[in-house]
């Protein structure tokens, strides 16, 4: 086998629909793999897509079609060779052709495409040609076609098979990318080829791995049919299979005997095993050294582990708990979508950095959501690696989808490549039909639109667990996300709390976050509030003047159906109205961090009856208000540091159970969590009102309850008290009331700023009880993402924290819910306001590592307690 890259030397020119005159005619350099919005950028001959209101000025993208070409010598084929050209993905809707020829044609971006040219293939200069039309009008061709179906948002994605965030979503930008968005080669082999690799890795109750190699072969049908040898090694072990002349399949099986197991980050460690597979000419197994050479090779890594969904009903319902290797996970995690609109930019180190931010915040689980795409190979190498487990979602998403051709044979198609395409990885826990059609079909008034028309039930009951089933049976498939496995939609709502996984939107569409408390799901798969972007991120895409919540540009990077409304309503209960767009901005990133966070403490608490929580979501895919915890610049939200907190190893949380207030001790370690609970109610001054204590005994992997004495919940000024409980290290403060009913000090900080080697210190001092106390540095000193030190943490009198940034300095302000103001700001240094917001939360003793700073924390925040935050460059 030999592969060319075909990569370099491509041009772009627009074909078909109107374009502007400077775009016209013009023939650009074109980035291969890339996409035409890329491309145009780059030659200067569009602005920035995500700048100000540029999204709406480039819609005139939509309609327009485009050519890439290409020319490339190559030698002619061989009269026994046979020569491909493979795309592994088209943006969406092209034809193919060489030399004048019609090679094909796809509609589909989610596979590959292979076209044989050996019969095509010139000696010397060969032309390539790839004609895109727009996806939007091959849509509507198919939905005029076939009648339309249910869906959300503008155009009719459900039609055509391209990432249906591509055409806009309540988060993301409406840009329709078109291009070679992934690898194009061209392909000499001759007798065979490996044409896919399936290595289902599985662990037998002795301990010894055993890997099953399915491989697929295609032949060359100039050739006589001949016998073929696979081999498979994997830690020096050997296996070989013989596949005979008329066999375009083979299986070979091996096994490691104590073989080291893979875990999900937080149970152990997650070892990977290199698997190396050759395919060979002839039959002879034990050839030696006088073996033929190789035809064909593929290399995977692997890891050694057993999966699986418990669904069987109990006293509750029906339970959704992932266990791995015998043990139950409570899963912690996030939806995850594709983190830049524009896929091609999207790096191996850009997601690196994404998954390690999930791992940072305590996560084990990401969820691959149904409108985005199937992820590259880097993406699950990358969770591979750091003991991420991946659900996948197949891509459907918020529609109805119609079981006719073109489509049906489209969905085949794509399911049956990524499903071989993504068994190697250790990863990947389950597959999932899609997102919220079954609930949408139930719900969203489906039934009568769609009459007797079909909707995608077929895909989700029987083409995708039947090519699941059969290509990686190692797999756990859900039909949907939200589901309720074993019953139909019309027996048991899919959205049903007690059975299976749900979504609860309810909470940011309809009600306050304490209704998350109103419901004890058994997996929380979908759940979150909105928030800006962080300032930074804001003032670099957004120049409003005036910026405010209501200026055009800002509420073009606000794309949720009434969002604005949403966080005001949303703050309204909890916090006083902002008095500036600064301070909104603050309050309701804070809101945020406390909505999502108040939903995971009360999910936790309810472990092992509920078994997961994926809040909505990660990450962005451009500067926008979002649910995110990671902005689309790649900062951290508040709501980053909430989760790092919401989802600590051990944890303390404040819960009601019938009809009374209890401390729950959270603790998801393999050893017992045991000692002294202290328990305190005391004044905002820092005076203790009222002491006690208990013995907490809480094995591992488990939760525990503790009642505490009725004086403790009982103050006699709510306004003016707190009751504080921790154990070592852990802590939570709980509040009696709202912030804007709290009697909060207005001058309770003062700070001092000083440079320290490598930047500058700030201590902060409380005379009196500060909630969310935060350092907002990102205005004085806007940096990378991981340069921001933000703190959002309770202050009681006589605590203190100080805070070390490079190049902040004494453009420091500090922020905290003030009595009267939702997000006020304090001056340091009378200077501009710094916007740093990051959550400590209950954590007294976290190190952890932010680009070139090592942050550090002691302390409790306690009367008499100090914490501590320095950040050195080059540490």
């Amino acid at each position: 086998m030999i592969r060319r890259t075909l990569h370099d030397g491509w041009q772009l020119t627009s074909a078909t629909g109107t374009v502007p005159e400077h775009i016209a005619g013009r023939s650009v350099p074109a980035l291969v793999p890339g996409s035409t919005h890329l491309d145009l950028l780059a030659a200067g001959l569009i602005p920035d897509p995500y700048l100000d209101s540029n999204e709406t000025e480039l819609a005139w993208a939509h309609r327009v079609g485009w050519r890439y070409t290409l020319t490339f010598d190559a030698e002619q084929a061989a009269p026994s060779e046979h020569v491909d050209l493979a795309f592994d993905g088209l943006d969406t809707v092209a034809t193919v052709e060489l030399n004048g020829v019609e090679l094909g044609t796809t509609a589909n971006m989610h596979r590959g495409y292979r076209f044989p040219v050996g019969r095509v293939l010139r000696e010397g200069s060969n032309d390539l040609t790839v004609s895109f039309r727009p996806a939007l009008e091959y849509a509507e061709e198919v939905r005029d076609a076939l009648g339309a179906r249910p869906h959300t948002n503008t155009h009719p994605y459900n039609m055509v098979r391209k990432m249906a965030c591509s055409f806009g979503w309540d988060w993301g930008p409406d840009f329709q990318t078109a291009g070679i968005w992934k690898p194009v080669r061209l392909e000499r082999w001759s007798t065979a080829r490996l044409a896919s690799v399936r290595p289902l890795v599985t662990v037998s109750e002795d301990g010894v791995g055993r890997v099953e190699v399915h491989a697929d072969v295609e032949r060359s049908l100039t050739e006589a049919p001949a016998a073929l040898t696979l081999t498979a090694e994997v830690a020096g072990h050997t296996a070989t299979a013989t596949l005979a002349p008329d066999a375009d399949t083979g299986v070979v099986v091996v096994e490691v005997p104590d073989a080291r197991l893979w875990w999900p980050v937080g149970y152990g460690d997650h070892p990977l095993y290199d698997l190396a597979v050759t395919l060979a000419p002839g039959g002879d197994a034990s050839a030696g050294s006088d073996a033929p050479a190789a035809l064909d090779t593929a290399e995977r890594r692997i890891g050694f582990r057993t999966v699986t969904v418990d669904t069987e009903p109990d006293e509750h319902g029906t339970p959704f708990t992932v266990t791995v290797n015998g043990r139950p996970i409570f899963v912690k995690g996030a939806n995850w979508i594709p983190d830049d609109h524009f896929l091609t930019r999207i790096t191996r180190d850009r997601l690196a950095r994404r998954v390690d931010q999930a791992v940072d915040a305590n996560m084990n689980m990401l969820r691959v959501w149904g409108g985005g795409i199937y992820e590259s190979e880097d993406f699950y190498d990358v969770c591979d690696e750091r003991g991420v487990l991946v659900w996948q979602d197949f891509l459907l998403a918020c529609a109805a989808y119609p079981e006719e051709e073109p489509l049906w044979s489209e969905f085949e198609a794509e399911a049956r490549e990524n499903v071989a395409r993504l068994t190697s990885h250790a990863s990947l826990a389950l597959w999932n039909g899609g997102n919220e059609n079954l609930w949408g079909f139930m719900d969203w008034g489906w039934q009568e639109q769609l009459g007797d028309r079909t909707w995608g039930h077929g895909y989700y009951t029987d083409l995708f667990p039947r090519i699941v089933a059969e290509l990686d049976p190692t797999r756990f498939y859900s039909a949907g996300s939200p589901y309720s496995p074993g019953f139909a939609p019309d027996d048991v709502h899919p959205n049903a709390e007690a059975h299976g996984t749900r979504h609860e939107w309810a909470v940011w569409n309809q009600t306050d976050y304490r209704a998350y408390q109103d419901h004890v799901p058994r997996f929380c798969s979908e759940f979150g509030f909105q928030g800006p972007p962080t300032w930074t991120t804001l003032t670099d895409w957004v120049h409003d003047e005036p910026l405010t919540p209501t200026s055009p540009a800002f509420l073009l990077h606000q794309k949720a159906e009434d969002g604005n409304g949403k966080l005001d309503r949303g703050y309204s209960a909890h916090l006083h109205t902002p008095r500036t767009f600064e301070d909104w901005h603050w309050a309701t990133q804070l809101n945020q961090a406390r909505a999502v966070a108040f939903g995971i403490e009360h999910f936790r608490s309810w472990w092992p009856r509920t078994s997961g929580a994926l809040v909505w979501q990660l990450n962005d895919c451009w500067p926008v208000t979002s649910w995110a915890a990671v902005d689309g610049d790649e900062r951290l939200k508040p709501l980053w540091y909430a989760l790092r907190r919401a989802y600590a190893p051990r944890m303390l949380t404040v819960q009601p159970r019938d009809g009374r207030l209890v401390v729950i001790a959270v603790n998801d370690t393999d050893e017992p969590w045991t000692g002294p609970l202290d328990l305190r109610r005391q004044g905002f001054g820092g005076e203790v009102l009222h002491s006690g204590s208990a013995q907490i005994s809480v094995p591992p992997r488990s939760t525990a309850e503790v009642e505490p004495e009725r004086r403790l919940l009982a103050p006699a000024d709510p306004d003016r008290e707190v009751f504080v409980a921790a154990s070592g290290e852990v802590r939570v403060v709980h509040t009696f009331r709202e912030d804007r009913h709290l009697a909060y000090d207005p001058e309770a900080l003062t700070a001092v700023a000083a440079p320290v080697p490598g930047g500058y210190r700030v201590d902060v001092r409380a005379a009196s009880f500060a909630r969310d106390v935060s350092v907002l540095a990102e205005r004085a000193a806007p940096d990378d993402a991981e340069r921001l030190l933000p703190v959002l943490r309770a202050m009681v009198p006589l605590s203190s924290t100080h805070v070390g940034a490079q190049d902040v300095g004494p453009l420091l302000r500090v922020a905290f819910p003030a009595a009267g103001e939702a997000g006020a700001c304090r001056d340091l240094t009378a200077v501009q306001r710094a916007y740093l917001a990051a959550l400590l939360g209950n954590d007294a003793l976290w190190e952890g590592r932010i680009a070139n700073f090592r942050v550090h924390l002691t302390g409790l925040g306690l009367p008499g307690d100090r914490v501590g935050i320095s950040a050195l460059a080059g540490v």
